[in-house]
């Protein structure tokens, strides 16, 4: 009887290399979750500012997170985060001039000054927006130029329509010159120049404005300059303006910001010790 043959199995299938994967895009990649508590909304007119520091975005980022009634001094921040006073004090002078905070004077019943801080998420918001907005004092304005409205309106409405001579990327339709002529007029009323306003609506543009009303509402409202303060009495005394303590945020005279004069002294006797 023959010998059975022994059959060798059958050659394995050939494996299919993977195929190689995408290279990775440059840039940043999001993971986003969706929140459903516990966050809060930041504009990107802030989150991308293109004039205000890192700190300053991060702080106002951090004000707007809290609660109603929550602390925002100098020192409070100072103890929260690792930045100094001064780096804290700048910042919130920044988020001040941008239109983020409002800083106004209080006198209490017992007769101390305290500062009260009010935060706005949206430069140029009224207190009516929310429940829990402050309105800041109503500001010391000049008299009144006796300019009729509709003329003031007309000068803005020119304006903004002239705009596309100096840059083609803000060229506005009928209907956003009337809804921007306001907002030009308020910069007007502060006796800002009109090539002064022409200046800081065109100078520095991004490489493409994709919707250049929203562009220009943005910059009229965040670069909004204060209204210019009374001039002195001819030959009356010059008034010290005051100051918030950028260590105790006790409020004093002084030309420029700084510490208080029991700081000051603190300090001095702090030295003299460790001598």
């Amino acid at each position: 009887m023959a010998t059975p043959q022994v059959i060798a199995p059958p050659r394995a299938p050939a494996q299919v290399a993977p195929a190689d994967p995408a290279p990775p895009s440059p840039g940043v990649q999001h993971v986003n979750v969706r929140h459903a508590s516990g966050f809060t909304v930041i504009g990107n007119h802030l989150a991308q500012h293109r004039e205000l520091s890192l700190v300053a975005i991060g702080l106002a980022a951090h004000i707007q997170s809290l609660p109603a009634g929550a602390r925002v001094g100098i020192k409070s921040l100072t103890a929260r985060f690792p930045e100094s006073e001064a780096r804290i004090a700048a910042a919130l002078r920044e988020l001040e001039a941008a239109g983020y905070l409002h800083r106004s004077r209080v006198r209490l019943p017992d007769g101390r000054v305290v500062t009260r801080t009010t935060s706005y998420n949206q430069p140029g918001a009224t207190a009516a927006a929310t429940p829990e907005a402050t309105a800041p004092p109503a500001p010391r304005r000049r008299p009144p130029q006796p300019i009729p409205v509709e003329t003031r309106h007309r000068a803005a409405a020119q304006l903004l329509a002239g705009l596309r001579r100096h840059a083609a990327q803000l060229t506005l339709t009928a209907a956003d010159i009337g809804e921007l002529a306001p907002a030009v007029t308020a910069w007007l009323d502060r006796d800002v120049h009109p090539a002064a306003v022409r200046h800081a609506l065109t100078h520095d543009l991004p490489a493409l404005v994709r919707h250049p009303a929203a562009f220009l509402r943005t910059r009229l409202t965040a670069l909004l300059p204060p209204p210019l303060p009374e001039a002195p009495e001819p030959g009356g005394p010059e008034v010290v303006p005051l100051q918030d303590c950028d260590r105790c945020e006790r409020v004093f005279r002084a030309p420029e910001p700084g510490h208080c004069r029991d700081c000051r002294e603190a300090d001095a006797e702090t030295g003299s010790a460790a001598a």
